[in-house]
């Protein structure tokens, strides 16, 4: 009897865990917060080196504390601000200190303008009076602290303000400011999109000018997006929008003294038409302002040192290329007035060193990879912190060098996706590491004293939720397509048979220096991949040339044809792929976002005998409709590039349809306009083609929020097991 029991129990047990073990993804958990992995918020370095400040949230989201650990000692320190102590405050979305860690400037209240733009409440916090200070009344934006932390910079109505924290008064710095004509340090909208930033001003050293950058967009065309909302009439909202060609905003640059309270006068000893100031930095010196002018063609860049007081101003550097010249970050000034600067000059991504004239000292990094990100600088050491493709372009790897290129030394330990913020004169940094088969991890480590290193995040509960999973693998290799090697992924069934033939859909991006293939782990699309596995699909993803961390020749042969040798990679990659003994080769699909969009689009309508399903999200359907910067950068203007344009466009190829094809855009996409997926769907419609679309009224271009993105996908999975 006993024994007839234990065997029940047993075989109980052994059924429970086949059960969990054959635990299958469903749509809802993709994006109910089931597979999230957790991370650090706000982490910061604080006084020492083994103090750390994190933002922390209470279960609900509506308070937050800012609290102090000493990770070495592994122990709370203090809270050095407690929202609930102050009825103001609820939600802090983000916070910065002040150099000398006495003074926090808190963000509240934010509220999205565009992809990073945002209007906000801001406070300043006194550590040692523990007093709280708003900044303005009103949503501002980009408030940013003096050098000394006695006053904040903003932006309000599109002029720069900003307040002495002793005084409480408020300057005023200019009054032209004017929505759809002249916005003063902030970027207009493609500006934003395209090189990245919004705050447009730069405080110097000495915290008495701010330099600026002024957009006269009074030029500019209108875009207009129609609002549906939940009111009994729809209304518009336009904004200024540059497409490919047409007129961008006059740019010009600017510095306001406050000691004087006027603006200097000074010039630079070139004339410019046409042009960009994508980046504008102080140096060491509080006279000596750094801008980057940029032609329109973004091919010929010129680096300018200005002495705002004397007038003076030269050129430091100047970098032409035969494609485009890629805007970064990583212009550092050292001590003696030298620079730090990354450049492809030699076809791969790689650090340089100049004197203050703009003479070359040395070529730092060497060799047939990329730096990815560069950290900065350790002046006591002479050491450059940067990350790079040296294990692989699949792979990120975090390494030190000395200035003079000499002592290179790898930092971080494991093979796949490294990547690292430096804290406290790069004494420690946060090493985050994840690969395709590994969530990602968090760990504290110090430089030269690994005693104290210290886990800080592993995502333990992602891993042990997956556990009660079946998931097909995600498997990373290359493959010769078109005289090159080629990076991609393939997730293949969970019960996976040889024998057996599977429909395919491949995935793909595409786009210029972009990167889908990546030994990382999984965001929300890979669960859906592995949901379609398990539905008997194959899904596979390809990088072709074009895209990025594989030299400048790779990524810039597409120049001027966008769509062209893209489209052929993965026609070529399609074809190969099926070959395969357990593909079948007449059910093969594509899909894309964006970018990935226009090449699926382009594909379903160039390539009808190789695919016969495909998925366009948010696609461009042809770059005149696109921005000046991004478009133009890569495709030259329509003007002078007409066939480049709308020959590797999918606009003029609708009577070519003829398999099945699913269009899905947002109504308000101030990136991708909807305007793409109309003029697709007249010309469609206009050839008798049958297909399938989708408008997700007042989403932009991520097509999110509610139940959105479950019902897209919803969507998207029905589609694909209907017709492929």
């Amino acid at each position: 009897m006993v024994l007839r029991k234990l065997i029940t129990v047993l075989t109980l047990v052994i059924a429970f865990q086949l059960s969990a073990q054959e635990k299958k993804i469903q749509l809802t958990e993709i994006w109910n917060g089931t597979f999230s992995e957790e991370g650090l918020e706000s982490f910061n370095s604080y006084e020492s080196d083994d103090l750390f400040s994190m933002l922390e949230y209470n279960s609900s989201y509506t308070s937050s504390k800012i609290n102090v650990y000493n990770f070495s000692a592994n122990k709370f320190v203090e809270t050095l601000l407690d929202s609930n102590d102050f009825n103001e405050l609820g939600y802090i979305s983000d916070y910065t200190f002040n150099s000398d860690k006495s003074k926090v400037l808190i963000t509240t209240e934010e509220k999205s303008i565009f992809r990073r733009s945002f209007y906000a409440k801001f406070y300043v916090y006194d550590l040692k009076s523990r007093t709280l200070n708003l900044v303005s009344d009103k949503a501002i934006q980009e408030a940013t602290f003096s050098p000394d932390a006695t006053k904040v910079a903003y932006v309000y109505g599109n002029n720069i303000f900003y307040k002495d924290l002793d005084s409480g008064e408020t300057t005023q710095v200019t009054f032209d400011g004017k929505r759809e004509q002249i916005i003063n340090g902030i970027t207009d909208w493609v500006y934003e999109e395209e090189f990245a930033f919004v705050r447009a001003f730069e405080w110097n050293s000495k915290g008495d000018k701010i330099a600026y950058i002024k957009f006269d967009e009074s030029e500019v065309l209108k875009f207009s997006m129609d609002i549906y909302s939940k009111g009994l009439y729809p209304f518009s909202y336009p904004f200024k929008y540059p497409k490919a060609g047409e007129k961008n905003s006059k740019v010009s640059l600017h510095v306001f003294d406050l000691n004087e309270k006027e603006e200097l006068e000074f010039r630079i000893s070139k004339s410019y038409q046409d042009f960009y100031i994508p980046r504008i930095k102080w140096t060491n010196e509080a006279n000596i302002l750094s801008a980057q002018f940029l032609n329109r063609g973004q091919n010929d860049l010129d680096l300018w040192a200005i002495n705002v007081e004397k007038g003076t101003s030269k050129i430091i550097l100047n970098e032409k290329d035969k494609a485009y010249i890629d805007i970064h970050d990583n212009l550092t000034f050292l001590n003696d007035n030298s620079f730090i600067w990354t450049s492809e000059k030699d076809g791969y991504n790689h650090i340089y060193h100049y004197d203050s004239d703009g003479d070359l000292i040395n070529q730092v990094t060497k060799g047939e990879w990329e730096v990815t990100k560069f950290y900065g600088y350790k002046p006591k050491t002479k050491t450059l912190f940067y990350q790079s493709t040296e294990e692989g372009s699949v792979n990120r790897t975090i390494s030190c060098i000395k200035l003079n290129g000499k002592s290179k030394k790898k930092l971080s330990s494991r093979v796949g996706y490294n990547s690292a913020i430096f804290y406290n004169n790069y004494n420690c940094y946060v090493n985050q590491y994840a690969n395709v088969n590994t969530p990602t991890s968090y760990k504290l480590k110090f430089i030269g004293n690994s005693k104290k290193d210290r886990v800080l995040e592993d995502n333990k509960e992602l891993k042990n939720t997956l556990e009660n999973y079946s998931l097909p693998s995600k498997e990373l290799s290359t493959i010769d397509i078109n005289g090159n090697s080629l990076n991609y992924w393939i997730v293949k069934p969970t019960n996976f048979n040889e024998n057996k033939k599977y429909p395919l859909l491949l995935y793909q991006y595409s786009g210029p220096g972009s990167q889908s293939v990546e030994n990382i782990w999984l965001d929300s699309n890979d669960y859906w991949y592995k949901l379609l596995a398990d539905m008997g699909y194959i899904v596979a993803c390809v990088d072709g040339r074009g895209t990025g961390f594989k030299g400048a020749d790779f990524k810039k042969v597409t120049q001027n044809q966008l769509g062209k040798y893209e489209l052929e990679d993965q026609i070529a990659f399609a074809k190969k792929m099926g070959e395969k003994s357990f593909i079948d080769e007449s059910r093969i699909g594509i899909w894309g976002w964006s970018f990935g969009g226009f090449m699926s689009s382009n594909a379903i309508l160039k390539a009808s005998d190789v695919f016969k399903v495909a998925i366009a999200v948010a696609p461009v359907t042809n770059w005149r409709f696109y921005d000046t910067v991004y478009t133009e950068r890569y495709m030259s203007t329509p003007q002078l590039n007409a066939t480049g344009y709308d020959d590797n466009s999918p606009l003029g190829f609708g009577k070519n349809l003829k398999g099945k094809y699913l269009l899905i855009h947002g109504s308000a996409d101030d990136n991708v306009h909807v305007q793409n997926t109309m003029r697709l769907v007249e010309e469609l419609i206009q050839e008798n083609k049958d297909f399938d679309w989708n408008i997700y009224p007042d989403k932009n271009h991520g097509i999110y929020g509610g139940n959105t993105r479950l019902h897209l996908y919803s969507k998207m999975t029905k589609f694909i097991k209907e017709n492929l």
